[in-house]
């Protein structure tokens, strides 16, 4: 059964979360052998069940299905006008199955598990009550993620809070409306329980107001929603974002890899450096194949594609020349890491191959620097052969093997992985930047321009150094500057989505949807249910509109 499965009981764990070299204080789980699950769970092995949630929590987060194709700031690698449903909406229609669906419910699943043992199986001793709290906050907390992650997709989904014991196949479909109220239920009864301040990786008190202040933004835009829960959001968001003050570290040191359990991190999916706990891929989203290139080799430090979609023109041409975040976020070059040849070049380790300019260079620097790499202004970067120049260069355009070329993602850079997988970095779910854009968007639609600018100005000047470069906002800046700070990181499509600007920005930003998009939004605004699930519970389960 693919909607819910039926989670066995922990008999045998394998050890998770060993150090990175940032020193990361990682959740573990211990090996048991030979136990049943009435001898294994007890008020001193409990904790297992809610680390279970945890680690399928990093199956949601390595997953980019819906996220990022098909808005304005990702697109596909492939020709401006191929077909890619995901991306253009062209043919878009329900796959067998999903791996949205299968993830989040697998999270919610290892939840109630966890609920139903904490309240019902494990004897606790007075001694012990906080921690059975504490134990149920984090399954409601983790579980609310999960339902807001489906519900923000799908719409109306099932509503299931109890364990799985058995196989059904008489699912039913709750109401948008009413996955919302669960998902608040949820929150605030898990916040009064969550830590302020627990061991890096477990979801704590601000990190559930972050996700909670996001709840009621996007519940503020629906018919069910109201102009109060836009108030409700900007409190807990200023709540989540506390003390913290941004500025205290760059952007760049946010994403340094020896830093990665820091202060403005929320909440993050970890990995280690063990076999069992390396598999993280996101060092292998929005790049090309680089090691195609002479001089860089299939070890190289970049590593290979493992996800099909690259930034739009349209997000790098959002860098402006004060922004440090360009630097960090993309590499404007890209070096050898062995010995090749090019035509009479002899490429050493640490030559530039490709160089990818801010800014269109004229005409004889362009062919001054062709002769020792390639070039791509940045109206080049879609797919295709700029047209050589009049003048002979080593670095012909037509020499390259690879025909799209665009300065590929930096900040999720690994030095533990292989290939397009196995990696060790974390990934940031939650960051207190996050958080200041949407008290932005929340203080902006509680008609509080003052404390929208406050917001978005403490972003954009951890940024460039300016203090107030807004001095007027909307949803189009917030949306720029969510672009710029958060690229890769948040769910792009849901956010659009959200503010009513996907159609919108789709139609102006994307290149393969301006060239042929069929994007409808009586159809497109929510995603197909998983047919599987339909043949599952045939008789009970609902698609959603026209597919």
């Amino acid at each position: 059964m693919k909607l819910l499965k039926n989670i066995k009981y922990i008999i045998a764990l394998s050890a998770l979360m060993m150090l990175l070299n940032a020193c990361d204080n990682y959740i573990e789980e211990d090996v048991y052998s030979k136990v049943t699950s009435e001898n294994f769970i007890t008020e001193t092995t409990a904790d297992q069940l809610i680390v279970g949630i945890y680690v399928q929590v990093r199956a949601v987060y390595r997953n980019y299905d819906y996220k990022f194709l098909g808005t304005d700031i990702f697109t596909s690698k492939n020709d401006v006008s191929s077909i890619s449903s995901g991306n253009d909406y062209v043919g878009f229609e329900a796959p067998n199955t999903s791996g949205v669906w299968s993830t989040n419910y697998d999270v919610i699943a290892k939840a109630n598990t966890a609920i139903n043992r904490y309240e019902n199986q494990i004897n606790w001793s007075a001694g012990k009550l906080a921690d059975k709290a504490y134990g149920i906050a984090q399954a409601k907390g983790l579980r609310a993620l999960a339902y807001f992650n489906l519900v923000q997709q799908f719409g109306g989904v099932v509503l299931e809070l109890e364990e799985p014991v058995s196989i059904r196949s008489d699912y039913t479909r709750s109401t948008e409306e009413q996955i919302y109220t669960q998902i608040i239920k949820d929150l605030e009864s898990a916040i009064p329980d969550l830590q302020a301040a627990p061991p890096a990786g477990r979801f704590s008190q601000r990190a559930a107001q972050h996700v909670l202040a996001e709840v009621y933004l996007t519940k503020a835009y629906k018919s069910f929603g109201s102009s109060a829960d836009f108030t409700t959001a900007a409190n807990l968001a200023e709540q989540a974002i506390g003390t913290y003050d941004i500025r205290s570290q760059s952007f760049a040191k946010v994403f340094a890899y020896n830093n990665q359990v820091n202060a403005e991190v929320l909440f993050a999916a970890q990995w280690g450096t063990a076999s069992v706990d390396k598999n993280n891929n996101k060092h292998a989203a929005f790049m090309y194949q680089v090691f195609n290139l002479p001089g860089v080799s299939r070890a190289n430090p970049y590593g290979q594609v493992g996800f099909n979609a690259m930034p739009t023109p349209y997000f790098y041409s959002l860098f402006d020349a004060n922004d440090t975040r360009d630097d960090a976020t993309v590499h404007r070059a890209i070096l050898a890491d062995e010995a090749g040849v090019l035509g009479v070049d002899n490429i050493v380790v640490g030559d530039t191959v490709v160089y990818f300019p801010k800014v269109a260079i004229g005409a004889s620097e362009l062919a001054e620097r062709l002769n020792k790499y390639w070039v791509y202004q940045p109206d080049q970067y879609l797919w295709g052969r700029p047209a050589e120049l009049s003048v002979d260069v080593n670095y012909k355009y037509a020499l390259n093997p690879e025909l799209t070329n665009f300065p590929i993602f930096k900040k999720f850079d690994d030095e533990n992985f292989n290939a397009d997988s196995e990696g060790a970095r974390d990934t940031f779910i939650f960051r207190v930047a996050e958080t200041h854009l949407i008290a932005a968007e929340a203080f902006l639609g509680a008609s509080n321009s003052a404390k929208a600018l406050f917001h978005i100005n403490r972003v954009r000047e951890r940024a460039t150094g300016v203090a107030n470069h807004y001095t007027t906002v909307t949803l189009d800046n917030i949306l720029d500057e969510r672009a710029l700070e958060l690229a890769g990181e948040d769910n792009r499509w849901a956010v659009l989505k959200r503010t009513g600007k996907l159609e919108e920005r789709i139609n102006l930003y994307n290149p393969h949807v301006v060239d042929h998009g069929a994007f409808d939004a009586t159809k497109h605004l929510l995603r197909p249910i998983p047919t599987q699930e339909l043949t599952l519970s045939p008789n009970t389960m609902t698609q959603n509109p026209k597919y």
